[in-house]
């Protein structure tokens, strides 16, 4: 399977972030193909991360699966025959989807990241450390890096097409949204986190923190959309290697982290775009890494 930094389909393209490029098919259904592209620090390296876009694409769709019944969601095929099938002008381009696209029913996207975190890692805990509280809420005292948060916490964020996005208060969101689209969104996401949280745990995994994005489709419905319980959305650690009190090994873009922290230190970068070059050890580690976490979180190899 050949890498991809950017797709080129026979449909009107409606969207391009940082790894998706979004298709519209009709006036209903979008066709979100995942990119091999990788971002770290909100910067898009220019070098491509080896099955990447297949393995989100079809961590997203088991996910997906393991939801229904669940919450709605917006997946309709993931299955590049079944795409063709529903999609006849890519009949010349299964190579090009095979993995990595996903067909979905169009929504009105909720401007509104839903995070939320069952340990204290990352930006939460650095705000922790700092002033005791998570997006200028107060938590308890006397926590650690890395605690297991209980019950978890709903920690909503801003969705920005560039640049950061930034946490905000759930009074905040409710002017955003709407008390009872606010009230939704926290329902579903802690639904949604319950039971991929247990799932994983099962497979070894924990999913330290996750983000979830929702629309609302045509019918009314508020739905699941964009990807799920990824790496490039969570944070995965191992559950025989977990230790409070540190940071803790992740399943993910790590490696690439490493390297551009590393960069950064050294002052061969400003951490803005253009990012430094990867070498070539980078890319294979950052590979590795998510179809690693593809394996242990479904329990089977990735095959295309």
């Amino acid at each position: 399977m050949t890498t991809m930094l950017a797709s080129d389909l026979p449909l009107p393209g409606i969207g391009r972030g940082k790894v998706r490029d979004i298709y519209a098919v009709g006036d209903d259904r979008v066709l979100l193909v995942t990119t091999d592209r990788i971002s770290a620090f909100d910067v898009v390296m220019a070098e491509t991360i080896p099955m990447k876009g297949a393995v989100l694409t079809q961590m997203s769709a088991f996910w997906f699966n393991e939801l229904e019944g669940v919450v709605p969601h917006h997946m309709i095929s993931a299955d590049a025959d079944e795409i063709i099938g529903a999609v006849p002008a890519l009949k010349n381009h299964r190579a090009d989807i095979r993995g990595r696209a996903m067909l979905c029913r169009r929504t009105t996207v909720f401007p509104i990241e839903c995070v939320i975190r069952g340990y204290l890692s990352g930006s939460a805990w650095k705000e922790y450390a700092a002033t005791a509280t998570l997006a200028r809420e107060k938590l308890p005292t006397g926590l650690v890096e890395s605690a297991k948060l209980e019950p978890a916490i709903f920690s909503p964020a801003t969705k920005a097409e560039t640049g950061h996005d930034e946490n905000i208060t759930i009074a905040r969101m409710r002017e955003v949204v709407g008390d009872e689209v606010a009230y939704t969104l926290e329902n579903m996401t802690r639904a949604i986190y319950t039971l991929g949280e247990t799932l994983a745990r099962d497979q070894g995994i924990i999913i330290a923190d996750t983000k979830f994005e929702f629309g609302r489709d045509r019918d009314g419905r508020i739905i699941l959309i964009d990807e799920v319980m990824t790496p490039d959305s969570s944070r995965f650690w191992a559950v025989d290697a977990y230790k409070p009190g540190q940071p803790q090994p992740s399943f993910d873009k790590q490696p690439l982290r490493d390297h551009l922290d590393a960069e950064r230190r050294a002052g061969r970068w400003n951490g803005d775009a253009p990012p430094p070059p990867l070498p070539a050890s980078v890319v294979d580690a950052t590979s590795k890494r998510y179809l690693e976490a593809f394996r242990r979180i479904t329990g089977a190899d990735l095959k295309m």
